[in-house]
């Protein structure tokens, strides 16, 4: 059995974006501001449901876990991008791109893992709402969440742990960043086992996420109609259409990634940029549509707002 980083050199060369000598200082700009956001987006939903006690409902919990998961999808990315973009560097270590790797999908996974138990709470406490105290119970939501982060970490480290089998005889990376399909790219083996399990893993959380979405919308909006009240109606859908709007965002995203590598005629960096913006939009957006559309923490954030700004 040969180590995947035994080969040659330690050292990979990233692709990069190919940056004029004038751009690089707006590229770095860009890219500092746009993990600050990131970072100031999700850490302040993360303060917001922390700090204020009637929102420690199994629905945001389970919500607490998305900024948890984009933090590591984005830190993954820009960390090493910005480093790069300052220092003009293309090289990285192979142990410093496998964890990279890990870590990015470890977010994709994660994400998709997360919006989906996210809709499976909503449709008892529609569907069932008699019964969403008895089901989700603290000690209920604490293993749904171990589950989640359990299954991500077991599915990514079979991923990685299949990819550091192989030999490599190649160090040139086509993406700015490093992931399972572009590190694959370097090996000089049969790689069957890992396409057959990446397809596996990609279908399956598709089939997964797609078909439990699907059903419970089905059943809150049949729940919808049926219910007479009209206040009850309008939040239900109101808090299905903001989590519908994030799993779309997602998925669109994502798919036009996986697209992205099949096509071989696509221009590398529309390929990059395609790829680069799954771990960017998605935990830019979360937060703030979250934030906007969800009644009771957009209350928590203006107080909180108005409290820094006017304190007592």
């Amino acid at each position: 059995m040969v180590e995947f980083s035994s080969n040659s050199t330690d050292i990979l060369t990233l692709q990069g974006f190919d940056l004029p000598p004038q751009g690089v200082y707006a590229a770095f700009l860009f890219a500092t501001l746009s993990y600050l956001v990131i970072l100031f987006c999700n850490l302040f939903l993360m303060a917001t449901i922390i700090m204020n006690k009637s929102l420690h409902q199994p629905m945001y919990i389970l919500l607490f876990n998305l900024p948890i998961n984009d933090l590591i999808g984005s830190s993954a990315l820009f960390l090493r991008l910005i480093k790069d973009i300052l220092l003009d560097s293309r090289y990285i270590e192979a142990s410093n791109c496998i964890a990279q790797a890990f870590f990015v999908h470890m977010y994709a996974v994660g994400s998709v893992l997360i919006l989906t138990i996210m809709s499976y709470d909503r449709y008892i406490a529609i569907c069932n709402p008699l019964r969403y105290s008895a089901v989700m119970t603290n000690s209920h939501v604490l293993k749904i969440i171990v589950i989640v982060w359990l299954v991500d970490l077991f599915l990514v480290g079979v991923l990685i742990s299949l990819l550091l089998r192989l030999p490599r005889c190649r160090s040139l990376l086509t993406n700015p960043y490093c992931d399972n399909p572009s590190l694959l790219t370097l090996v000089c083996a049969d790689a069957t086992i890992n396409n057959i399990y990446g397809l596996f893993i990609t279908a399956s959380m598709q089939v997964f996420a797609v078909g439990m979405i699907l059903y419970t919308y089905l059943q809150i909006l049949l729940a919808c109609f049926k219910s007479k009240r009209s206040d009850t109606k309008s939040k239900a859908l109101q808090t299905c259409a903001t989590h519908l709007t994030v799993f779309l965002i997602l998925e669109c995203l994502g798919l036009f990634t996986i697209i992205s590598y099949r096509i071989k005629q696509l221009s590398p960096h529309l390929r990059r940029m395609i790829g680069v913006s799954t771990l960017i939009f998605p935990p830019t957006l979360n937060p703030i549509i979250y934030g906007l559309k969800t009644k009771e923490i957009r209350q928590r954030m203006m107080y909180l707002l108005c409290r820094r700004v006017y304190p007592s």
